[in-house]
């Protein structure tokens, strides 16, 4: 209980650093109530995980402070991303009744999920003043993919199973999509939910980089306690040094949050007037994304970059400049002390844990020859074939490193074209949106790019891992950014022509 102790008193010290120092300039972005009102029920939230005998009673206090916080929020969007992280992606099961064995797994994202955003989602549907779903492209494409997977559960679990697989998917899937992407109407509304979910990437940012140096997982313990044994909180080390992971469940997931991060305080920082404060952020963010010691993200932030220079003025000039300074500082950098762990690390060029490039190689071909059994609509089965079987690791787990891989061996190539659809349709949604702006240098062209380059830059990570812990839920969220922004820029277009 005293290591609990200790652990509770580090991250509120740590989290209520970030929030002093982050005030002046997010009460410049939002109300000074939202930020208070929010600051607040993250702290006491994580008092109360940290303190709870178990996860029922984290959760019986949770759902009240959620209530009464909800009746007072004005943005549900920055309500559940504010607060999406205090606890990591762990679930436990609710036991069944009758001949039911047990009914679904409950998480503090689902609690969020069922008292934040629900209430929103019949509010939406009650005052009927956004878009119907249905209404974008991206909501067809989505929904022919929910079908699809709920359809294909039928051939693994039955009725009750495939039933409850509807729950997971309206809760972590639709809810995020359909609340994100029906509750921001205005550039205010952006700001307001685009600072919460830094703010939230921030402390994660801090608790990692603290991790990284002492050594020391912060949440590791606190699962064990909530009974949340699934958390996978474990020490996993590369070149000697720990990888961070603070509440985001893995390293590479963490890694994933500080790419979405990063790109949405491109947008932010310009309302942050102080200069000293604006680089913090931002290095505060690069921290956090190093210290996961994750290389699919870093890859993914350097294609943020790239994507967000290339669609500003002069974007051509500027990325050629980049690159050049690039090419001219990377001989110095290997002169310096410790240059060598540092190029050993990097994608592509390090020689550090280079079997997981020849795994991840392996993968896709073996995968291939397993879709190409069921190409159509995939299999329930497919871990069990002599292909996969030969990629079982020494932990005893087949890890199939590859989104886009997993959605093809369980719902086939005609679920991944859906999947895949799904994106491009949000992207290309994003993209016509930021066309109808004439003014290169607003607001709202501005969003537009920092849109664009985060959803690309999903889009390329999730490549290199799986639907893990925050990550659907994050990469379902952003899209919902861009189809609000899409929705946005339209009717703004609309109104003035």
């Amino acid at each position: 209980m005293l290591e609990h102790l200790r652990e509770l008193i580090v991250i509120i010290v740590l989290a209520t650093t970030v929030f002093a120092i982050a005030h002046r300039s997010a009460c410049s972005i939002t109300e000074a109530q939202n930020f208070t009102r929010r600051r607040n029920l993250w702290l006491v939230l994580t008092l109360v995980a940290f303190l709870a005998p178990n996860f029922w009673a984290y959760a019986l206090v949770a759902i009240l402070l959620l209530i009464h916080a909800n009746r007072h929020e004005t943005n549900s969007s920055s309500l559940f991303f504010f607060v999406l992280f205090v606890l990591p992606m762990a679930a436990i099961q609710i036991p069944g009744i009758g001949f039911i064995s047990n009914l679904f797994e409950i998480s503090h994202a689902r609690i969020l999920a069922l008292f934040v955003l629900l209430p929103a989602f019949f509010a939406i549907r009650r005052h009927g003043d956004s878009p119907p779903f249905g209404r974008a492209g991206s909501d067809n494409a989505l929904a022919a993919y929910l079908l699809l997977a709920i359809m294909l559960y039928l051939r693994e679990t039955g009725v009750t199973g495939a039933l409850r697989q509807a729950f997971y998917i309206f809760t972590d899937i639709l809810l995020p999509y359909f609340v994100v992407s029906r509750t921001l109407k205005n550039l205010q509304a952006f700001r307001d939910a685009l600072l919460s979910l830094v703010l939230a990437d921030m402390l994660l940012a801090l608790f990692a980089v603290f991790e990284f140096f002492r050594h020391w997982l912060l949440y590791e313990p606190l699962l064990g306690t909530l009974g949340l044994a699934n958390g996978a909180q474990s020490f996993l080390l590369r070149e000697g040094m720990l990888r961070a992971i603070a509440s985001a469940g893995q390293p590479i997931a963490l890694g994933f949050l500080m790419v979405v991060g990063i790109g949405f305080y491109l947008f932010l920082q310009r309302f942050i007037q102080r200069n000293l404060i604006r680089w913090l952020g931002m290095v505060l963010l690069a921290a956090g994304l190093v210290a996961p010691l994750s290389r699919g993200p870093w890859v993914g932030a350097v294609a943020l970059m790239i994507i967000f220079i290339a669609t500003g003025r002069s974007g051509t000039r500027r990325l050629m400049s980049l690159a050049l300074v690039a090419l001219l500082a990377f001989p110095l950098i290997t002169l310096l002390p410790g240059s060598e762990t540092v190029v050993n690390l990097l994608p592509f060029v390090g020689s550090t844990e280079k079997e997981n490039i020849d795994y991840r190689e392996k993968l896709i071909t073996n995968s291939m020859i397993v879709i190409q059994r069921n190409p159509w609509f995939g299999s329930i089965n497919y871990l069990d074939t002599p292909e996969m079987e030969s990629m079982r690791q020494g932990q005893g787990i087949i890890d199939v490193v590859n989104t886009y891989l997993v959605v093809a061996l369980e719902r086939g190539l005609v679920g991944l074209g859906m999947f895949v659809g799904f994106f491009a349709l949000t992207l290309l949604g994003i993209y016509r949106a930021m066309r109808l702006i004439p003014d290169r240098n607003s607001e709202e062209y501005l969003l537009g790019r920092v849109l664009l380059a985060t959803l690309l830059a999903i889009v390329i990570v999730i490549s290199t891992v799986s639907s893990i812990t925050f990550i659907p839920i994050m990469y379902w969220s952003v899209a919902g950014l861009g189809v609000a922004y899409a929705q946005m820029i339209r009717k703004q277009h609309s109104s003035i022509n």
